[in-house]
């Protein structure tokens, strides 16, 4: 009897994880799998491919984690994946390619779009009572009307226009947050690209979700969407792939890249509480959270890589870095309003390099 009373008291809840095995995605499903109450539903291209093999070694995974091979453009792989779901899904997968596409309509906004309307569709057809979509800052800061000095928050839209005229230098993790794509030893160079489709896959798939999740929250049956916008997200790996925002970082720090800016970051752990709180907390339904913590010049931010790591070997520092427009800074208070709190810079940039070093990107 006291073994069917402790059942009684943890009622067990079921969600799903679209791309499970990337950066963020990964430290998702850890916080989830060790809060104790959730069964997780996580979607990977490959459940055999070893580079997913750290998911079913976190704690909790073997009674509590399913892997489901599933491609976003399939919606009856993808339904049968959301199916039972009811507690919530996380769609935090992301086409976004790790090398200059050949096609961007076809590679990125075509998949982008489609995916996301495939797992609200799922999500709705399974009764999930709420989908958190996973963007970016890139579907809020790039706007030229925003003033110089201007604090952006959550009203603030990307402008399409601006976006189709204007080129980015950068990984495709500046854009979108979740990518873990490259192998340890791959180069840490970046790529010029145009910024519209990707930026424009950020903005239409938020702007598609909210506005579907206003349709299915009359029911029946209810469902509400709600949007989670981190910036440059750092912090330790738990997957053996690297993403390309560590590639971005790790460019910084070497000295390939020298461009001097002011930058908003997150702790990818801090990401992953921002997730889970967004989909516990009845008051986000159907709203759009930014998730930043600190801004800070590059230099800023590679001195105190420095100072917390003078064993590290950066080359040439210091070094003369090259002013560039800074980013536009962000506000977190709206989710910082419902309770979400976050790592100090310098604890994360500690846990970032140390996880760095000990997969060999770093000595």
């Amino acid at each position: 009897m006291d073994d069917i009373g402790g059942a009684e008291k943890t009622k067990m809840k079921t969600v799903c994880v679209t791309g499970a095995g990337g950066f963020i995605a990964s430290w998702l499903v850890q916080l989830l799998l060790s809060r104790g109450d959730y069964v997780v539903h996580g979607t990977v291209r490959d459940p055999s491919d070893p580079k997913n093999a750290h998911l079913m070694a976190l704690d909790g995974a073997g009674e509590r984690l399913r892997l489901f091979k599933a491609d976003m453009l399939d919606y009856a792989a993808v339904a049968a994946t959301v199916a039972g779901c009811c507690d919530g899904v996380f769609h935090v997968a992301s086409p976004v390619p790790a090398v200059t596409p050949t096609d961007p309509d076809a590679e990125i906004l075509a998949p982008a779009v489609t995916g996301t309307q495939n797992v609200l569709k799922a999500s709705h057809a399974a009764a999930a009572r709420r989908v958190v979509v996973l963007s970016s800052v890139g579907a809020v800061i790039m706007n030229p009307d925003i003033p110089d000095g201007a604090v952006a928050d959550e009203d603030c839209w990307s402008d399409e226009d601006h976006c189709r005229t204007t080129k980015v230098r950068c990984t495709a993790a500046c854009m979108h947050p979740s990518i873990a794509c490259i192998k340890v030893a791959a180069s840490f160079s970046t790529y010029m690209f145009s910024s519209d489709t990707i930026i424009l896959a950020l903005s239409l798939e938020q702007r598609a979700a909210l506005a579907y999740g206003e349709e299915a929250g009359t029911g029946p049956p209810a469902m509400d969407v709600v949007t989670v916008c981190p910036p440059l997200v750092l912090g330790p790996l738990l997957q053996p792939t690297v993403n390309t925002t560590t590639t971005r970082f790790v460019a910084y720090l070497t000295g390939e890249n020298t461009e001097e800016k002011k930058r908003n970051t997150v702790d990818v752990r801090d990401v992953a509480a921002a997730l889970v709180l967004a989909l516990e907390t009845p008051e986000a339904a159907g709203r759009r959270f930014i998730c930043s913590a600190h801004y800070m010049r590059v230099s800023e931010t590679v001195a105190l890589v420095h100072s917390i790591h003078p064993d590290l070997k950066l080359l040439d520092y210091p070094r003369k870095f090259v002013r560039v427009e800074d980013e536009k800074e962000v506000s977190s208070k709206r989710l910082q309003a419902l309770g979400w709190k976050f790592r100090t810079a310098a604890e994360t940039l500690r846990d970032t390099i140390d996880s760095y070093k000990a997969a060999g990107i770093l000595k």
